[in-house]
């Protein structure tokens, strides 16, 4: 297999960023007099964009479409002035992405969080590394697992979706990857399991960045 480039997912793959995706939300449902949720009941909750964490966040009994508008305004705002407050790239990634700039591999993000806070994480704590594009969720272009967005990278760095690597860890991730013409592989060390991943067409899964430098 031959690439030149990797496009990463962010929360869950790059970044663990889930206690400050609880803390946020937490905090919007508490102000609403809502009850609030565990840190584990997040792994399910995200990976669909904001407004989808709202619906699952909130009771059943308020998932009216104003209700979930004025909830995904809250937390994003949240997200903006929280920052990263306790996120932290993952063990074995910086020397992953070292490599993998030291291999000349062109890199990217993707990502449904909505892109102002997915920029945030990036250059709060992935700044030391030569991102070409960070590309979160935006009006107008379709969330993942539409491919819109992914093969649109691609085209702007003018390589063939079928050179490209693709690193995420949701089914969501998998079949963007799919659908793109790009290799998925599913990252272990994230929010989701084995059995997701599969089901979303991996091509291949990895427990630790580790053991994707020496594939490479």
């Amino acid at each position: 297999m031959f690439f030149k480039a990797v496009l990463f997912d962010l929360d869950g793959t790059l970044l663990d960023t889930l206690a400050d995706i609880a803390d946020c939300s937490n905090a919007v449902l508490r102000g609403q007099g809502h009850p609030v949720h565990p840190l584990a009941a997040y792994r399910q909750f995200v990976g669909d964009g904001i407004e989808q964490l709202a619906r699952r966040v909130l009771p059943e009994t308020h998932r009216t479409p104003a209700a979930i508008a004025t909830c995904a305004a809250e937390i994003l705002a949240a997200f903006l002035r929280h920052g990263a407050r306790t996120a932290t790239p993952y063990e074995g990634i910086p020397e992953l992405l070292d490599r993998l700039s030291g291999l000349g591999l062109r890199l990217a993000i993707l990502s449904n969080k909505a892109e102002a806070p997915a920029r945030l994480m990036v250059s709060q704590l992935l700044h030391r590394w030569p991102f070409v594009l960070v590309r979160g969720a935006r009006d107008g272009v379709p969330k993942k697992p539409d491919p819109t967005a992914a093969l649109a990278i691609a085209t702007r760095l003018n390589i063939p979706p079928h050179q490209f690597l693709y690193l995420g860890d949701t089914a969501i991730d998998m079949q963007t990857a799919r659908s793109a013409g790009m290799f998925g592989l599913g990252v272990l060390w994230g929010f989701r399991a084995a059995p997701e991943l599969i089901a979303g067409g991996a091509r291949m899964l990895v427990r630790h960045p580790a053991d994707l430098l020496a594939w490479l």
